[in-house]
């Protein structure tokens, strides 16, 4: 079954096809959802039906593959045969010298803005770019449903806007009969064999800071927040706490929507200011990392993530897009390691 999926991919990008193909965490079906035309359709109203996918900035127009122009397919795949190897990346891929330079500069910046604006966290990233020559895109899809079966993994296209894969670990908001589960990620650790570990203070500030904004941005709902937990994914650790709430009508999705995205886990608190902040100096364009994508009325449930862990592919180059959280006690060149331990998540994908 698997392998026919990925002969559909690669039938579907030579074609030109708009589709987006997914798995859902410990899930052992893979949807697809093959659009029937080429039209680029966005989103008008929560009450739509379909797969989105939201760019960071959330002035700009969502895309969405409604689920009445697209054929719905579903594949099965045997979950135990997975395999979740723990590898270096090699010599040749690592970032290299500029970059470095470039990243720490933006972080020191972003600490001087905290403290002089008296924001609590801004979350700053960089885009990489790598050769990725003779890999065939579906292998891709292939190797990131294999190695990371705990995330969401997603591959859409449209030949309008490209071609984007990634393995996210955050989910942004789950709603099923009215009840809805979002969470609050933050902090970052490799995994060593074990997810009993310590985390220093600027990690769990940096958490307490996402849990505290996501609370206070939902304090019209009747919240459950639970105590805060070691969340594997793939081979990086990250502290986790589970929210839930219930909505008291359909119409309050959009409104809830709004009020978590972008999270702080992405952007950063107070959120406008952390937003200009990011657009005004990282020097590039999110586009869609760090929005969210998802499954949006299927099922009587709508089930988004936080699009982490991604890749924008563009022949034979991929961009990797690698952030982290700056709080008043972060440290320029630990910065730039986390991203480098962040990019070896895509990387063990690509080589």
């Amino acid at each position: 079954m698997l392998r026919s999926l990925l002969d559909k991919i690669e039938q579907l990008l030579q074609s030109k096809t708009p589709f987006v193909a997914y798995r859902k965490p410990s899930d052992e079906t893979i949807y697809l959802m093959a659009q029937q035309d080429d039209a680029l359709y966005y989103l008008n109203n929560y009450s739509q039906k379909g797969f989105v996918f939201a760019p960071f900035d959330d002035q700009e127009k969502t895309i969405l593959f409604p689920l009445d122009k697209c054929k719905l397919s579903s594949f099965s795949y045997d979950l135990k045969n997975n395999i979740n190897p723990q590898k270096e990346t090699n010599e040749k891929y690592l970032s290299d010298k500029q970059s470095k330079k470039n990243h720490i500069e933006l972080v020191a910046k972003g600490i001087d803005f905290l403290k002089k604006e008296k924001v609590k966290k801004v979350v700053l990233s960089r885009k990489e770019k790598v050769s990725i020559e003779n890999t065939l895109k579906s292998e891709l899809f292939n190797r990131l449903i294999q190695q990371y079966p705990l995330a969401f993994v997603s591959m859409s296209y449209h030949p309008k806007v490209g071609l984007w894969m990634g393995a996210t670990p955050e989910t942004l908001l789950r709603i099923e009969n009215k009840i809805f589960t979002t969470m609050a990620l933050a902090g970052t650790q490799r995994y060593n064999g074990k997810e009993q570990v310590d985390w220093d203070k600027k990690e769990k500030v940096e958490q307490q800071i996402v849990t505290d904004f996501i609370v206070s941005q939902l304090n019209e709902f009747k919240l459950e927040v639970s105590k805060s937990f070691t969340k594997k994914a793939g081979s990086l650790l990250h502290i986790c706490t589970e929210i839930k709430g219930e909505l008291n009508s359909n119409d309050q999705l959009k409104i809830l929507i709004h009020k978590l995205h972008p999270t702080p886990a992405v952007c950063g608190f107070p959120k406008e200011k952390a937003k200009t902040f990011i657009l005004d100096n990282e020097n590039y364009k999110r586009e869609f990392y760090a929005g969210f994508l998802g499954e949006l009325n299927m099922n009587n449930a709508s089930d988004l993530y936080v699009n982490l862990r991604c890749m924008k592919i563009d022949g034979q180059t991929a961009s990797l897009y690698i952030g982290g959280g700056i709080t008043n006690e972060s440290d320029p060149i630990n910065e730039w390691e986390e991203t480098v331990s962040k990019s070896e998540v895509m990387k063990h994908v690509l080589f």
